[in-house]
């Protein structure tokens, strides 16, 4: 019984210190420069769908689908992200999103980010929102 219930202790400690391992990196330092401030000021989560914003993250974004980077889970742990530096931005790190602005991510999205290998992504306006209401609603609590 005793052998039984350490071996269980272990499993459990062995898989919490394997997932923080290999978790996106919390904080994240900022590599991105500022958006003007007129755009960084920018905010139509209102009239933005998140459920569009999910089908986009998930597989019809383009170039690529958001998730092939920053992972299903948002944590920047997505199949093709593994070998990039630096990392894509860890949606799930509340540290490191509380001063990334709507707006912030709308020109990121829009134009890339120089210096890290974020592309722009070709998606409309509207789109880019839908993704941004997506991830803020889903990843960035």
């Amino acid at each position: 019984m005793k052998k039984g219930l350490v071996l269980a202790v272990f499993v459990v400690f062995s898989f919490v210190a394997t997932a923080s391992v290999f978790a996106g990196e919390c904080p994240q330092p900022r590599k991105t420069g500022a958006a003007p401030a007129n755009i960084a000021a920018m905010d139509e989560l209102g009239g933005a769908d998140a459920k569009n914003g999910e089908r986009l993250f998930q597989k019809d974004a383009k170039p690529m689908a958001c998730m092939q980077c920053h992972g299903p889970k948002g944590d920047g742990m997505g199949k093709l992200g593994a070998g990039l530096k630096p990392k894509p931005r860890n949606f799930t790190c509340a540290e490191t999103m509380k001063d990334v602005s709507p707006g912030q991510m709308f020109f990121i999205i829009k134009n890339g980010s120089k210096g890290t290998p974020m592309i722009p992504q070709k998606l409309t306006d509207k789109e880019i929102w839908d993704v941004i209401k997506y991830v803020r609603t889903t990843f960035a609590k």
